[in-house]
């Protein structure tokens, strides 16, 4: 149902003529200004109604739109505004429809927004081709106390202390591609850069719990491509949120953490080696890996939940060495224990450019395993974690094709990084 309510001229005229009737008879100039004074009044109380009429008519035409699932039919044009109320309102361009086809546009640009936010959750079919350019700042600190010794009498410790400590930057270029093959299918592919530097300290050197050495490693190449897609199984309609699919594997196209060169930095006096670190750092995992999850979103203007969750398996892979003793070449197995991720969140459409985002996400890793050559599996010893994280998020849009997404991961857990800070542009073409 529309609301309509407009003043004719002659409605107008009575108007301004009763303000003249309601006032004595002009003596001078100064009455004339002031009865003139009281008509700009009258107009510019007639064109505020008129914008309020127009906001009425736009909520009235998307409330109807929600309620039956689609565009509801165009609004009858009204008739064409006296002069003198034509001379006092606004043009459309300050955000007021003066036509139905100016009110189911402003309707699509109010979703806009909210599409972002799917884009950045899950995928957004209606998006034929959508070239994504992302930069990821990440830190790390972690520091660990070693005790190389015995209590004696239960109270002393007899032995060395050491503190040791990992300091570590990376910068993540990531180039993606969605390609939306169907109003259902979405085909992904990133390929990430990275340029990581590491500062390694221990304590105790020389013997000495007050000396510290430290040493720096970089490293710096394409990191583990990726190929993924998603599958809406199910569209948003009432009460059901969007339900998507997401398959995907990762190829091991970044160098390795295995099999790297070591540099020795000290050897205590019987030859044994108490520090050492790899001379390059290492830009991927080194295996094959598969996911699988499901993601789901839900608007509930003018907020959007969404969800998620997913497993992801890696495959043993051989390599020619597995020892991180410098000394020693040792070939065999690795196989990455399996992970469990899963998160939450809300985000807020504030208008038809920006929305605010705030989510919880986590992933949840078992321990690695190792086998020598002609050996039995082994699990490494503190290779499992638990990885969780705080984000807020702000989504914009520059234009019809282009947004700006920035994202800040505040770690929660000492395997997560310290912090994050993210920033893409995905372009529509």
């Amino acid at each position: 149902m529309h609301i309509l309510f407009r003043l004719t001229p002659l409605a107008l005229a009575a108007l301004a003529a009763t303000a003249f009737a309601q006032q004595p008879a002009p003596s001078d100039g100064a009455d004339m200004q002031a009865l003139i004074a009281q008509l700009e009044q009258l107009k510019a109380n007639y064109a505020q109604e008129v914008r309020r009429l127009r906001e009425l008519d736009m909520q009235v035409q998307a409330m109807q739109a929600r309620l039956s699932g689609r565009a509801g039919p165009a609004a009858t044009p009204a008739a064409p505004l006296a002069p003198a109320a034509a001379s006092v309102v606004p043009p459309s361009s300050e955000g007021y429809a003066s036509s139905a086809a100016e009110a189911q546009q402003a309707k699509q640009e109010a979703r806009r927004s909210v599409d972002d936010v799917k884009q950045q959750q899950a995928a957004l079919f209606s998006r034929r081709f959508t070239i994504e350019n992302g930069l990821t700042y990440a830190r790390y600190d972690r520091k660990q106390l070693t005790l190389n010794g015995f209590l004696a009498l239960d109270a002393i410790f007899l032995g060395n202390i050491a503190i040791e400590n990992v300091e570590s930057d990376s910068l993540t270029y990531n180039l993606a591609a969605r390609w939306g093959v169907s109003p259902n299918l979405t085909l992904n592919l990133d390929v990430p850069y990275l340029a990581r530097r590491t500062v390694y300290q221990k304590g105790g050197a020389g013997g000495a719990a007050a000396a510290i050495a430290q040493e720096e490693t970089n490293g710096s190449g394409i990191g583990d491509v990726s190929l993924s897609a998603n599958y809406r199984l199910f569209a948003e309609r009432g009460w059901r949120p969007e339900t998507v699919l997401t398959g995907g594997v990762t190829a091991p196209t970044g160098r390795a953490p295995y099999g790297l060169d070591w540099k020795v930095i000290e050897r205590d006096d019987d030859d044994y080696i108490r520090f050492a670190v790899p001379q390059e750092q290492p830009t991927g995992n080194g295996v094959w890996q598969a996911n699988l999850g499901v993601s789901m979103v839900k608007t509930a203007d003018p907020a959007i939940l969404f969800a998620n969750a997913g497993y992801i398996h890696s495959f043993p892979r051989g390599f020619s060495d597995i020892d991180s003793n410098p000394d020693t070449v040792n070939p065999g197995d690795v196989k990455l224990g399996g992970s469990v991720y899963f998160g939450a969140g809300v985000a807020f459409a504030f208008n038809e450019r920006t929305s605010l985002s705030i989510s919880f996400s986590d992933k949840i890793s078992t321990r690695a395993s190792t086998r020598f050559k002609g050996g039995e599996w082994v699990k490494v010893i503190g290779s499992d974690a638990n990885a969780a994280s705080l984000n807020l998020g702000v989504t914009y849009a520059l234009n019809q094709h282009t947004t700006l997404v920035t994202m800040l991961g505040i770690g929660l857990t000492p395997d997560a990084p310290d912090f994050t800070l993210a920033f893409k542009v995905p372009y529509m073409l």
